[in-house]
């Protein structure tokens, strides 16, 4: 294994995603889409803890007023998690919202609060993937036809967000201005063949980019202009998602997926990999008004 690389938790994730650091748990939280799981990691004293979900969930990003938003099968809602485990409160978008076979896929915040996050066909057999922002004007289509929609990253300025089409292999950026509108979409990044398809990402506080390669069993850092910097090989082929945590957000954690990998012993484990520069916490999500919902 790369002397960088730590296995933190061998949880053996059907499919791991959604990391986030957790200031106020001072924990790595990331879930199980396909199980329906919620686990927890606290690395300064290795505890780990894990909980069924009343359904699957996608992400979990830190609310402003405490608790944090999740990403369920059934659309946006609030969660909170206390020493009983977590609790699914209100809901943010309608209960079945997306049509049948599609569920949510990655999310983020930007420097305003403002959520970001994408949707795809479950089956990853229709290209009709979305990426949505939700604020205090609602819930607004941003872009749309995406295969496989991952991602999105913020860069440290808040002026570009980063969104992939995984099945194309593309890393697509957008400017982002202070009201949350996007333009000047491009192709940032294009893997080649046999590369990996780009899954989670997260950028460092210099604005480097750190992108999980699913099925090429490594994470990569891009410069901000698109170029490769260095890569980090890990001992499974498909890791899933990145986020920097840690008390100082100098521990780069990675998630990844045990689907079709029984000769991997380590697939579907958590991983701590040590890295030069550290990343910025996320900005926690600013609640929307009921009347905007």
């Amino acid at each position: 294994m790369n002397k960088d690389v730590t296995v933190a938790w061998e949880v053996g994730a059907e499919l791991g995603e959604g990391p986030i650091w957790s200031d106020s748990l001072q924990a790595l939280l990331f879930v199980d889409i396909r199980q329906a799981r919620l686990h927890a990691y606290h690395p300064d004293n290795g505890e780990r803890q894990s909980w069924d979900l009343e359904e699957a969930c996608c992400w979990l990003l830190p609310r402003e007023d405490g608790g944090f938003v999740a990403g369920l099968h059934s659309g946006v809602a609030e969660l909170d998690l206390d020493a009983d485990g977590p609790r699914i409160g209100k809901r943010l978008t309608p209960i079945k919202w997306l049509p049948d076979g599609d569920r949510l896929n990655d999310a983020n915040s930007d420097t305003h609060g403002r959520l970001w996050f994408g949707s795809m066909d479950d089956a990853e057999a229709e290209v009709h993937g979305y990426l949505f922002r939700l604020d205090s004007r609602g819930l607004i289509e941003m872009d749309s036809q995406y295969h496989v929609t991952n991602g999105p990253a913020i860069s440290p300025d808040g002026r570009t967000l980063y969104h992939n089409d995984s099945a194309r292999q593309i890393v697509f950026a957008f400017d982002l201005d202070d009201d949350g509108e996007l333009a000047n979409r491009r192709e940032h990044i294009r893997l080649p063949e046999g590369a990996g398809y780009p899954d989670g990402m997260t950028c460092d506080r210099e604005g480097g980019l750190w992108i999980a390669l699913w099925d090429g069993g490594r994470i990569a850092r891009y410069h901000a202009d698109g170029s490769l910097d260095h890569e980090v090989a890990l001992p499974i082929s498909q890791p899933t998602s990145c986020i920097f945590g840690g008390e100082a957000l100098d521990r780069l954690f990675v998630t990844s997926a045990a689907t079709g990998c029984d000769d991997e012993p380590l697939a579907g484990s958590l991983f701590e990999i040590d890295v030069e520069i550290g990343g910025l916490a996320t900005t926690p999500v600013v609640m929307p008004n009921d009347s905007t919902l």
